[in-house]
């Protein structure tokens, strides 16, 4: 299987009013193949956004590289699809028209980009809302949206930074449902971020577990857990034993913090 995505030896270092330096990542290493779902899970402040950001091009790192198919990533580009907490939702603009933008903003012609969004507005479950504002979806309709919109300018990669995470429990295992589905049948490259570990096991089919800051990658492990994944995988022994085994590690690493 073919790299898509390789990240060596980054670190971050941050430079407060002060003059006094702040290290947030310290030499990460991690790998995503082509058509692979790979979750980094960690606690808050850990540098997980970070990381995403600077592999999206947003900020740049102190050290090391990050390659996309062997290319040096240097800024942002339409090769990478970022899908945010927040929705980012134009509020004037409907649930076609906000599909729609992105592509509008390629030079889509006019009848490729309805044709281009009602597909995934169809793939996300939105069909019949295509005319409504922001304002009147839900939050997990309004993060549907975002997801097709940002599926809809095809991108190589989606970065998704803890997309759920401001959602309902509920709505949020749907969400994570749908997306594992899209997923298996787009066969999209993603790097997502949670500190859920729930989901993390739910989503990936790798998973970089990081420790406290400065963020490092603690361990990679490999989620071994066959058939479709939905609510009740939650419960499945394979996924518990995973489940155990990243608490005791972040559990491991807060111990470590008190020792301190």
């Amino acid at each position: 299987m073919n790299t898509k995505l390789k990240v060596e030896h980054l670190s971050k270092v941050f430079v407060n009013k002060r003059g006094e330096k702040l290290k947030a990542l310290d030499d990460i290493c991690i790998e995503v193949d082509e058509s692979e779902f790979v979750v980094l899970v960690g606690p808050s402040g850990c540098g997980k956004s970070t990381l995403l950001n600077i592999i999206g091009g947003l900020e740049k790192a102190t050290e090391g590289s990050i390659k996309i198919d062997d290319r040096e990533v240097s800024g942002p580009g339409a090769d990478r699809g970022m899908v945010f907490q927040g929705y980012s939702l134009f509020p004037w603009l409907d649930v076609r028209k906000n599909v729609e933008f992105g592509l509008k903003m390629q030079g889509v012609a006019k009848t490729e980009r309805a044709e281009r969004a009602q597909k995934y507005i169809e793939m996300v479950g939105l069909s019949g809302f295509e005319k409504a504002l922001p304002k009147e979806l839900s939050g997990g309709m309004k993060q549907r949206v975002a997801i097709a919109r940002t599926l809809a300018a095809n991108p190589e990669m989606l970065l998704m930074d803890e997309p759920f995470g401001a959602l309902d429990a509920q709505t949020r295992v749907v969400m994570q449902e749908l997306l594992s589905h899209i997923s298996s049948r787009m066969k999209n490259t993603i790097l997502f971020i949670t500190h859920d570990i729930d989901e993390a096991i739910l989503l990936g089919r790798k998973i970089y577990v990081m420790s406290p800051r400065p963020g490092r990658i603690k361990r990679m492990l490999e989620v071994k857990i066959e058939g479709e994944r939905n609510h009740n995988t939650l419960i499945r022994p394979e996924f518990l034993e995973i489940k155990k085994n990243i608490m005791d590690m972040l559990w491991e690493e807060d111990l470590k913090g008190g020792e301190k």
